[in-house]
């Protein structure tokens, strides 16, 4: 019976949110699964992995400098020397740089190494530091990787060009499952009434962490020109997502004196239901690789304005299937009313998308690697 490991730097934020139909997919092709990463569940206990046999919980930090990653390389490579694994899947930038230095005595006796970058800390417009910090130990790693696999072009192209592994794929992203994602308006009015929305509110959507990377300042501020102009007395915002800034973000969303239209709902497992009684999907991320977020709105024929940045680029064509927006407060507040004024506008972008994200199909890209896994 061959033997997959799959690592990653946790468990409940990485393994449970995108690995387990691949980890479905392998038992049902007869293989021995794997996992190993560190338990991030608020009680122990409720660290269950599907189609998982067997399970190690290993203390790697996200910070690649933290001394317990040393610990947990020990532990990881005992794990890999002993396990006698036909091939080791590595994930998330710390998690998939332990793995392949542990991985290196593995792959002289036959073991492959694949790893997924989630979206290379370097891209186009990244801070020097990041290039400083992270193209180095890429590029010196990608020749200890057998399979290479990225999630949009401008970091396909890059490795393809730049990295000496021993193959580049492009595959992608992880796929989003559309027959949970999908336009569905029966219950709309409902979802709103739950909300405490009004039929006749535009309502905008944003989905991600509450942290500095997601950018939801800069959408706070666009409402703040908004209601300068006098533009904001129908549109209603709606965040789904917990983070370090949460405290931060609603005391600004209160001086800016627009508190009554901004609406933090937290962590939530209703999205799609969320996106289907929305208008408008805003995402002006900093940095991502293939945002699942953004796939899913457009799954539920939601338009959307994003960020011009590496991934929302293989996603949305401007004016097309989506707008692209600067990091500029009064352009992002000009693109929301554009869209506000323009009924058939968003319905064309709306269906534009839904068209688009088809390709990104979760039974696709599982397809996609089942073919990879098996070589051919």
């Amino acid at each position: 019976m061959p033997k997959v490991l799959y690592v990653a730097t946790v468990v409940k934020t990485h393994i449970m949110e995108f690995h387990i139909p691949y980890l479905k997919m392998l038992k049902e092709m007869g293989w021995e699964t794997a996992v190993a990463a560190r338990n991030d569940f608020e009680n122990p206990a409720d660290c269950v992995i599907p189609y998982c046999d067997t399970y190690y919980d290993i203390p790697f930090e996200r910070n690649p400098f933290k001394l317990g990653n040393i610990q947990a390389y020990k532990q990881l490579k005992k794990i890999i020397d002993e396990g006698n694994y036909d091939i080791i899947h590595c994930h998330t930038p710390v998690g998939a740089m332990l793995t392949r230095l542990a991985a290196q005595g593995a792959r002289k006796k036959g073991s492959k190494v694949f790893y997924t970058a989630h979206g290379f800390h370097f891209y186009k417009g990244a801070p020097l530091i990041n290039w400083l910090a992270y193209y180095p130990v890429e590029k010196c790693l990608a020749r200890k990787t057998d399979v290479l696999i990225t999630i949009n072009k401008e970091d396909y192209n890059r490795a393809k060009d730049k990295f000496k592994a021993g193959k580049v794929v492009y595959v992608p992203g992880v796929g989003i499952d559309l027959t949970k994602f999908s336009k569905r308006i029966e219950n709309r009015d409902k979802k709103r009434q739950e909300l405490e929305l009004k039929n006749t509110d535009f309502v905008l959507l944003s989905v991600g962490e509450l942290i500095p990377r997601k950018n939801h300042t800069l959408v706070l501020d666009a409402l703040e020109e908004l209601e300068k102009s006098g533009d904001l007395d129908y549109i209603q915002y709606l965040i789904c997502g917990r983070g370090d800034l949460s405290e931060e973000l609603k005391q600004k969303a209160s001086a800016l004196g627009i508190a009554n239209h901004v609406h933090f709902l937290g962590y939530r497992n209703d999205v799609n239901e969320i996106c289907n009684a929305s208008d408008l999907f805003v995402f002006m991320s900093l940095q991502e690789g293939l945002p699942v977020a953004l796939m899913e709105a457009m799954a539920c024929g939601l338009p959307a304005i994003c960020s011009g940045i590496r991934g929302n680029t293989d996603l949305i064509e401007n004016g097309i299937s989506g707008l692209i927006s600067t990091n500029s407060s009064r352009e992002l507040a000009n693109c929301i009313l554009d869209m506000q004024m323009n009924n058939n506008f968003r319905k064309e972008m709306a269906e534009a998308a839904e068209k688009k994200v088809k390709q990104f199909d979760l039974d696709s890209v599982v397809n996609i690697m089942r073919i990879i896994y098996l070589g051919k």
